[in-house]
């Protein structure tokens, strides 16, 4: 097998928002975390995305004592379509998509961009 290409995005993935937890500021979410340390070191090629965009990938990766090939904002993809992507949502951003478990789905993680939808 060769080198793949692996994606992790930050909000619900790498980090747990505090609106999820009820904690005053956002949390790791150390399983996930494992997982990315697993593929790194296989030797992956690692990507740390967000729609929050590349500095947003950047600042939380550094918080988090993560290093990364590349980080991109989500919605502008990478130059190709990774072969594995680890992420909220439903997606369809990779080869394959793993959809990762989110924390206390009943809260409204950007209650802003529903209210702008609503009205």
């Amino acid at each position: 097998m060769g080198r793949l290409v692996v994606a992790f995005d930050v909000d619900d993935t790498l980090i747990v928002p505090a609106v999820a937890t009820g904690f005053d500021q956002d949390v790791p979410n150390y399983e996930t975390i494992a997982v990315y340390r697993w593929f790194q070191a296989q030797g992956h090629h690692m990507v740390i995305w967000s729609g929050g965009g590349e500095e947003y990938a950047r600042h939380w990766a550094e918080k988090l004592g993560l290093h990364a090939d590349e980080y991109a904002d989500k919605h502008a993809g990478l130059g190709g379509r990774p072969d594995l992507a680890f992420d909220d949502g439903d997606i369809s951003l990779a080869v394959v998509n793993v959809k990762v478990r989110r924390l206390n789905n009943r809260v409204v993680r950007y209650p802003d961009r529903v209210a702008a939808q609503r009205g």
